[in-house]
């Protein structure tokens, strides 16, 4: 078994193949986390959840790009709507996902730490894991894991995955030791990608989740093409070959990890 942590069948690029490609992740002992990046979206991941029994589930929230706008129409974040989703099913079992981005604009930092702040006491108020979102500026002059840290410690969060992870293995467990998993999407498995297969390698395997961020991202050997969430075997894969363990361990363990996470059944 394994679990995709972090996928978009609800984005638009699935919009007409989500039942499918859901099937044959569960025919293949694949279940997936599939996560909102705003209100509308977020509906979507539900709906999709629904539509099965186990193995599908949903995670609700507002992308940080979604507060400032970016390229996309900016977004009110309403912790009443949020909280109705919540109520709305069972299958919500993170809130996310949500953080800091300095990639796409470095100006709305304190906007951004509001919205992030009311995702993580909503989290807390309803028992479910958070789904954090991190992005460096363009040119490394400012630290999105660093302010998320800061952030993370004010409001005594514990209970999240740091998705699609990029730092330092110093900025790594500094989350660990707040209680956080770290996750690795399918860029682990790129050749350049030297210094992030070197902190995967020595993190404990414990504390790691594995995820896609479908259709983004696909990992060797179908870099540059749609992602989906069966795809995160591969990550599995490199993970074993980085700590020279079985694939069977990697899949057990960051299979119980998302569960432990998630509290998933």
């Amino acid at each position: 078994m394994l679990i995709d942590s972090h996928a978009h069948l609800n984005f638009g690029e699935f919009k007409d193949s989500w039942q499918t490609v859901a099937k044959g992740c569960l025919e293949h002992d694949t279940w997936v986390i599939n996560v909102g990046a705003q209100y509308q979206t977020s509906q979507q991941a539900i709906k999709i959840a629904e539509s099965f029994s186990q193995g599908i589930y949903a995670a609700v929230g507002l992308h940080p790009i979604h507060v400032f706008g970016s390229d996309f129409k900016p977004e009110e974040f309403s912790v009443e709507q949020y909280q109705r989703l919540i109520d709305s099913s069972k299958k919500v079992v993170a809130i996310g996902e949500t953080g800091i981005d300095f990639f796409h604009s470095d100006h709305n930092f304190e906007k951004q730490k509001e919205v992030f702040s009311q995702q993580i006491k909503l989290a807390q108020e309803n028992n479910l894991a958070l789904i954090v979102h991190s992005r460096n500026s363009r040119d490394g002059s400012k630290n999105a894991y660093q302010a998320i840290l800061e952030i993370l410690k004010q409001t005594r969060a514990s209970r999240g995955v740091i998705h699609c992870f990029g730092g330092t293995k110093d900025e790594a467990q500094s989350f660990i030791k707040l209680g956080f998993f770290v996750g690795f999407t399918g860029i682990v498995t790129f050749k350049n990608a030297k210094e992030l297969q070197a902190v995967a390698a020595r993190l404990p395997l414990e504390k790691i989740l594995i995820e896609t961020d479908s259709p983004y991202l696909a990992p060797e050997p179908f870099r540059s093409q749609p992602n989906q969430p069966k795809y995160v075997k591969y990550v599995a894969e490199k993970i074993a070959a980085l700590k020279d363990i079985s694939y069977q361990a990697v899949a057990e363990t960051t299979s119980q990890n998302a569960i432990k996470l998630f509290g998933l059944d």
